[in-house]
């Protein structure tokens, strides 16, 4: 099949709503070559030179300016972005716009001349990673985890 009828015949993503697919089904319904074998998906050249400058600018909104990596392009916009969501108090708020940043830096890698192109596949794995990585965060299993640390801090 050709990457536009796929791209065409996807699941519209929702950010704050469930993965349409699983990661395994996506694999399939992707073209051959496009996940590797094992799973991975390898990321173009252009996505991972903006995952380091995203990457960058949370290190420096950590105060770990020593963990930059080089990356080649300096987009202040992206920079401004993680700065601000950085600057949010409540740790679930931050993370969600943190992930909201990805989310929109994926955006790019679709060029707006072919939105059906390979780019836009791309971005839609990136964004679906996303989805599905969100979709596993859930209050109940958060309180769980929280009540078995402090479980096992009050027995120490």
């Amino acid at each position: 099949m050709s990457i536009d009828y796929i791209v065409s015949s996807l699941q519209p993503l929702v950010f704050d709503g469930p993965a349409p697919y699983t990661w395994e089904r996506f694999a399939e319904i992707a073209p051959e070559g496009f996940i590797a074998e094992d799973g991975s998906f390898a990321a173009p050249p252009r996505w991972r030179d903006l995952e380091t400058q995203l990457r960058n600018a949370m290190a420096v909104a950590r105060g770990g300016e020593r963990f930059r990596r080089q990356a080649s392009g300096c987009d202040l916009y992206w920079q401004g972005r993680v700065a601000a969501a950085f600057q949010e108090k409540d740790p679930l708020r931050r993370e969600t716009l943190l992930d909201r940043v990805w989310w929109d830096a994926a955006g790019e890698l679709t060029p707006a001349s072919s939105p059906l192109s390979r780019g836009a596949l791309e971005t839609y794995a990136i964004r679906l990673q996303i989805l599905i990585r969100r979709n596993r965060i859930s209050k109940d299993a958060g309180d769980a985890i929280f009540g078995r640390l402090t479980a096992a801090a009050e027995t120490v």
